[in-house]
């Protein structure tokens, strides 16, 4: 067997995957099966790279000085360029990388105003490898200098459009072990061009997404979820209906016929087509969703608060005409077994659609070649006829308008069986508050595409069943337990319990309109307070304001706000607390998987992020 070029413990420059920028690395070992070198960043991000990636430090050090002299020698050359708009963006390429590279392997200091840019343009794409040289990175002074470079390195867009496009061609050839995706929000300033050509010649990184680690436990765990949440589903809607509701008093199961009405199938899919149609009206504003891997921005329709206005004026016509909106919960049971057909069908066309959708339209999380498991998180992450898409549709409209339409259900349904005039103070309490919860999110629709649903995971059963059956039949057990256990409340307690939400709102809207501005532009001058860690992405966290408070401030208000819903509903029973002792435990869950997502993804910044912000949810707790 020949002897390896470079042995484990060797300081050499690797070139980083898909691009002309060469770091100084440290050699881990050597495969001999991939003929792959293992070599670790200063930011400890690992990587296996082919042989001929791999340069020794003299050998890169001549290079980058004899093609210094040659640029140096060609002034005639340069002059043609500055004639020639249209090469420029060609060959500024090659130069611009070739000198951050030399900038990035010396260290020197520019001798000249243009070099100097140009090394601060590589220290944006080289933050690893700066991180340990200024360690004050994160005062609000280096923020501002960092929203500079950010300003000047949007000048030369041109140049790293091609790099960028070079990457992602190349991608796919390395196996990445900590860094699944490349999340430069820079490459979101190229032209419409550049990104086009992106789109069309960026092959997807197969390798990054067959390596993507399974949640739930793979494919056992995704079989088991698919069969408990539906029965879970089913217990509260027959357990909140006793009279004794308590954990103890398990309900009998109904004879089958009981589930199944053709009418309430035809009430679910009148409303779901009626959400649809609002949806494809031109109404409303077009916003731009995040940069996708293939290099494209899809658009989405976001009048959420439109269709919520004119669903209200329909229902309300309705109840005018006579319509009796008590049928919903009286047949409460065959709405949730309509809604969970058409979820499953949905589920069951999302998957078959997906074996066609090439694999840069596939999620990262949902190709991992296990049927079950696939078919449970979803295979496609954006599935779209024409430009009607399916998972923003979802996500926003028939389950979370439907759940204000049953609150309101359960409020006439209260004043009939226990012979009202008006609603009880605990049913309008838990009225207003999710009412608005829900307007909130339908007023700031446009931030959920900056969310883990829209931007990582695809759409498939766990998503098809949690929209269409879940919310709207779960987040409601308060309002429908209370149709039948009423729950007088005094004036203080009242107070109270109102305080509480505001301040739970409150946070929740703060520092979600916090994490949303900072993520469709970080070099907003209104966030230049704010404190960062950089990381190996390009991408920089947040280490200030709300999220330098806990990890998750909007996880800590919306709890705060459903332990407002709860408490309208007393202490008389376990099941109205539901919601909370779910949401915690949702909550927990999503913050582990965050948690090992973000590390694979960002190093060692991700290391020094949870060592500035301790706590993840609740201050001072947990």
């Amino acid at each position: 067997m020949p002897s390896l070029k470079y042995q484990a413990g060797d300081k050499v420059m690797g070139r980083w995957p898909g691009s002309s920028l060469y770091y100084e690395v440290k050699v881990l070992g050597y495969d001999a099966k991939s003929r792959l070198y293992t070599v670790i960043y200063k930011d400890g991000t690992e990587l296996e790279l082919k042989e001929q990636d791999i340069m020794s430090v003299t050998s890169f050090q001549q290079r980058t000085r004899s093609r210094s002299r040659s640029n140096s020698r060609s002034p005639g050359r340069r002059r043609s360029r500055s004639r020639s708009p249209a090469r420029t963006t060609r060959r500024s390429s090659s130069r611009t990388t070739t000198a951050a590279a030399a900038a990035v392997a010396t260290d020197s200091t520019p001798s000249s105003r243009g070099d100097k840019k140009l090394k601060q343009a590589a220290e944006i794409k080289i933050s690893p490898i700066q991180q340990e040289k200024k360690p004050a990175e994160n005062n609000s002074n280096n923020k501002h200098e960092k929203k500079e470079e950010n300003n000047m390195a949007s000048k030369v867009n041109e140049a790293d459009a091609k790099v960028e496009v070079d990457s992602e061609k190349n991608l796919g050839r390395y196996n990445l072990r900590r860094r699944k995706e490349d999340g430069d929000s820079k490459a979101a300033e190229a032209k419409p061009e550049e990104r086009e050509e992106r789109s069309s010649a960026a092959p997807p990184a197969a390798a990054a997404a067959s390596s993507t680690p399974l949640d739930f436990g793979g494919n056992i765990g995704a079989l088991v979820l698919m069969l408990f949440l539906p029965a879970w589903v089913l217990f509260l809607v027959l357990q909140v209906n006793q009279k004794d509701p308590s954990l103890t008093n398990l309900p009998t199961l109904p004879p089958l016929e009981t589930f199944w009405d053709p009418q309430a199938l035809g009430f679910v899919i009148i409303w779901i087509f009626f959400q649809a149609l609002l949806y494809t009206l031109p109404v409303g504003k077009l916003s731009e969703g995040v940069l996708l891997r293939s290099g494209r921005r899809l658009t989405y329709r976001t009048n959420g608060f439109f269709a919520f206005v004119v669903s209200a004026a329909v229902v309300a016509a309705a109840v005018y005409q006579g319509a009796d909106l008590t049928y919903i919960h009286s047949h409460f049971l065959q709405l949730t077994s309509a809604s969970f057909l058409v979820s499953m069908l949905l589920s069951v066309y999302l998957y078959v659609r997906s074996r066609s959708a090439g694999l840069d339209e596939r999620a990262l999380g949902g190709n991992s070649g296990k049927v079950i498991y696939d078919f449970f998180k979803g295979r496609e992450l954006n599935p779209r006829i024409k430009e009607f898409d399916l998972k923003f549709f979802c996500e926003m409209r028939p389950g979370l308008i439907g759940w204000c339409l049953i609150n309101v259900a359960m409020a006439l349904a209260e004043m009939k069986q226990q012979k009202l005039d008006t609603p009880s103070c605990s049913m309008i309490l838990v009225n207003v508050f999710q009412l608005i919860y829900v307007v909130d999110g339908l007023w700031n629709e446009e931030a959920i595409l900056t969310t883990m649903d829209l931007m990582d995971d695809g759409f498939g059963y766990m998503l098809a069943f949690g929209d269409l059956v879940w919310v709207p039949f779960t987040y409601t057990l308060q309002a429908n337990y209370l149709v039948s256990h009423p729950n007088p409340l005094s004036l203080p307690v009242l107070t109270a319990i109102v305080v509480l939400k505001l301040v739970g709102f409150y946070i929740f809207r703060k520092s979600n309109s916090e994490k949303n501005a900072f993520r469709r532009n970080p070099a907003d001058p209104r966030l230049s307070h704010l404190k960062t860690i950089p990381t190996a992405t390009g991408k920089s966290l947040l280490v200030s304001g709300w999220w330098g408070v806990v990890r998750h401030p909007n996880y800590l208000g919306d709890l705060i706000m459903a332990l407002a819903w709860s408490l309208p509903c007393g202490f008389s029973h376990l099941l109205p607390w539901y919601y909370i002792i779910y949401f915690l435990i949702l909550l927990v869950h999503r913050d582990s998987r965050d948690m090992n997502a973000c590390r694979r993804k960002y190093g060692s910044a991700w290391d020094k992020y949870c060592r500035t912000v301790r706590y993840r949810i609740i201050p001072g707790v947990y």
